[in-house]
């Protein structure tokens, strides 16, 4: 059973043309029958129809033309074969074309069977030059239908009973990328999709074996029988290798698609003569509204380069190039740019940074599955790619589950004060899946390695792992329990040791939740689990606040000085810079924009004023293209800010009208909380924002024109996620009011707009 079959399939369905065409007495100068569709492709499956077209000169009468049709179409349909027909003349076909998507499609693959070739070379002509020639709209046509039909029938990767030929990813979008192709617009790879077509098709011709009848769709009855008569060992790994199928053609679809529309376009999507670049760090661009890196770049010496593109790309909302993605597979796969193990953290944050970009991670993590770059870095999801789930609760195969509950852990970012574990855990808390063993015991086991090699530090990998076993503790407690009993809660807080592991559980149950579909995440279930959460709240005694740091005592000795002093330590992958300067108005919003303007990624802060003198300790991460950064130039710019700072804030505005010229994904809104009650020197102000350019000098900039000081700060940034814990006064002294701490909390909102 394969492409040998339909195709001695196809010349039986020849030979019988050809012969009635011969007993019918036609001439075989005036008429010709012609094959379209599958049949002319020659990939005929046992319950498909013949579709012809018999093609004539226009000199036969009515009479003539319909004695010849019965004579060709009565036997066969004496045999019980169905076939699709029409009769038409050339210019009748050629306007058939015009007004019928179905018939040009057909068309194009167009053959002859018997009887006058040149016909049936002409209407081939006549064909292929209708569809190149308005192909601008037949495009938009094509699309269109595709979009309808796929709303009716799903995505085959990850439907229980599948369309094999009518679903997204199915056999119907195999020939509809070959169309697009032939229209010469745009070049496709169809090549790529070789493999994944003759499995659908196989799956397609052993099903109308199975039933004995002409059907697309792959019922759950009869998923065993199509698996055993293909030789897989069971039904699952058929599902999986259909599934694994119908992303690569979606995959090939989608690109194509996207490739077409911004095809020699700026962004605004006027025509261009020369395509636009824009550098966004260094050796990764956009050009074609894709991100792409350049051909110049040596995976060997930047074994991040991959993540770093990959992470832009989700964070801008675009795609990952189909050809560098290709360069970066090839690299990989002959063992050039493997990143280390641990990995650096550069490499690790652009992970988080790719995982927390909402929906649009999806396109560009499943391009670096297609690409088989994924497996590389992280080898561990081969096992559970396009597991299936045959579970009616879930809509989605495993792998993609735990992606979209990345999806929904991503609207979450606000509600943890930990993002990057949110965002990891979800991905990979089913990464245990595929056995016979609980799933979260061996999701546990298996993450820790996983979480390790990543660079995750041993505290971290013991949340990561407590979150994958235990990620089913909250649902399944708040809907099997009695909330009133006071064991309940004692069992949940016997296993969750802090309030951040618990907003963080409660998060990822949620996220989890909702990926799995309304049936499974229902109103009811989600205030259940909210109201267990409150109440194991309350037996839980710590809190979230980031502590003051503490100075040591040789910070201390140079804090004495009072003077302005720099040291800078470079770590390899990041700067560690140490800070102390006479205390003022404004002191972090300078420093932070220092920073900013010398392209400085602030990656982690910790500031602590003593008397009249700040000490700042800084983790930093150059910008691709930033200069070498020296202590006499970090001092230079720092003093020079302090005497300047408007000419300071024109330098930073001009880096952010450059980053706002490229293109946004939707975030949830920053979060700024007020604790009153945190410190008795202070009120506690807390932001949680999605990073962005100058983002600490715009929260310094907020907090300096509201008039009061920053005692201390403690910065954090995950990923592309910040979080900013600032211990703020009166200039004079003492915590603010509640009126006054709530006026500064809306001026810094206002300020990350």
């Amino acid at each position: 059973m394969g492409t040998r079959e339909r195709r001695n399939r196809s010349n039986e369905g020849d030979l019988l043309l050809t012969s009635l065409f011969q007993e019918s007495g036609a001439n075989p100068k005036e008429v010709a029958i012609a094959a379209v569709g599958g049949f002319g492709r020659g990939e005929l499956s046992p319950g498909s129809d013949l579709d012809i077209v018999i093609v004539h000169s226009g000199s036969s009468s009515e009479d003539e033309l319909g004695e010849l049709i019965n004579k060709i179409l009565y036997p066969i349909w004496d045999k019980k074969i169905k076939v699709d027909y029409s009769v038409r003349t050339r210019s009748e076909v050629r306007a058939a074309a015009v007004e019928d998507l179905k018939v040009i499609l057909g068309l194009l693959d167009v053959r002859l069977v018997c009887g006058n070739a040149d016909l049936v070379a002409d209407i081939q002509v006549d064909a292929l030059d209708e569809w190149r020639r308005n192909s601008k709209g037949r495009l938009i046509e094509l699309e269109k239908s595709l979009t309808e039909r796929h709303q009716r029938f799903g995505e085959l990767a990850y439907l229980l009973e599948p369309d094999l030929k009518e679903a997204r990813g199915g056999l119907r979008d195999i020939t509809a990328l070959r169309a697009i192709h032939k229209s010469g617009t745009i070049s496709i790879p169809i090549e790529r999709i070789s493999v994944a077509e003759s499995i659908l098709a196989n799956v397609r011709e052993a099903l109308h074996v199975v039933s004995g009848r002409d059907k697309d769709k792959l019922l759950f009855q009869e998923q065993d029988k199509v698996a055993e008569l293909l030789g897989y060992t069971n039904a699952d790994i058929l599902m999986s290798e259909v599934a694994q199928s119908a992303r690569a053609v979606d995959y090939l679809l989608d690109s194509t698609w996207y490739r077409y529309a911004h095809k020699g376009k700026d962004g605004a999507g006027r025509f261009l003569r020369r395509v636009r670049t824009t550098t966004i760090s260094r050796d990764i661009s956009v050009r074609n509204k894709e991100v792409v890196i350049d051909h110049d770049a040596d995976f060997a010496a930047d074994a991040g380069i991959g993540l770093r593109a990959a992470a832009a790309a989700a964070q801008l909302g675009l795609p990952l190039s189909m050809g560098s993605l290709e360069r970066l597979s090839v690299s990989l796969r002959a063992g050039t740019g493997h990143l280390p193990s641990p990995w650096p953290r550069e490499a690790r944050e652009n992970l988080i940074s790719l995982i927390g970009a909402g929906s649009s991670m999806v396109q560009v993590f499943e391009a670096l599955d297609q690409e088989e770059v994924l497996f590389t870095w992280i080898p561990e999801w081969r096992s559970v790619r396009s597991l299936p789930q045959r579970n009616v609760l879930h809509r989605h195969t495993v792998d993609r589950h735990m992606v979209e509950t990345a999806v929904h852990a991503a609207a979450l970012t606000r509600k943890v004060h930990r993002p990057d574990l949110l965002l990891f855990s979800a991905l990979f808390h089913d990464i245990g899946k595929g056995t016979d063993e609980d799933h979260s015991e061996r999701g546990a086991r298996l993450i820790a390695p996983l979480a390790a090699r990543i660079g995750f530090s041993p505290e971290d990998i013991s949340t990561i792992q407590l979150l994958v076993k235990h990620h089913l503790l909250l649902s399944a407690t708040a809907t099997r329990r009695d909330l009133d009993d006071p064991a309940t809660i004692a069992l949940v807080a016997e296993l969750i040791p802090d309030l951040q592991t618990l907003e963080l559980l409660h998060a990822l149950s949620i996220a989890d939740g909702e990926a799995t579909g309304r049936a499974a995440w229902t109103d009811w279930k989600a205030s259940l689990v909210a109201e267990l959460v409150k109440r194991v709240e309350l037996a839980i005694t710590d809190n979230t606040i980031a502590q003051q740091p503490e100075l040591t005592d040789a910070q201390r000795t140079r804090a004495e000085s009072g003077a302005l002093s720099v040291s800078i330590e470079d770590r390899k992958d990041v700067y560690a810079i140490e800070i102390v300067v006479p205390d003022s108005t404004g002191l972090l919003s300078v420093v932070a924009g220092v920073l900013n303007v010398l392209r400085l990624d602030v990656r982690s802060a910790r500031t602590k004023s003593v008397g009249q003198v700040a000490v700042m300790e800084w983790i930093v991460i150059p910008d691709p293209y930033a200069p070498g950064l020296t202590q006499e130039k970090l001092y230079q710019e720092i003093a020079r800010a302090l005497e300047n700072k408007s000419s300071l804030a024109s330098r930073i505005q001009e880096r952010i009208d450059t980053y706002a010229q490229l293109p946004t994904i939707p975030v949830p809104a920053p979060v700024v909380e007020t604790f009153m009650d945190a410190a008795t020197d202070a009120t506690v102000i807390e932001v949680r924002s999605h990073d962005q350019p100058a983002l600490l000098f715009r929260i310094g900039d907020a907090i300096t024109r509201s008039s009061i000081d920053i005692r201390s700060a403690i910065v954090t940034t995950l990923g592309a996620e910040a979080i900013d814990t600032l211990y703020v006064s009166e200039i004079g002294g003492g915590p603010l009011s509640l009126e006054r701490a709530s006026e500064v909390a809306a001026r810094i909102r206002a300020a990350l707009k």
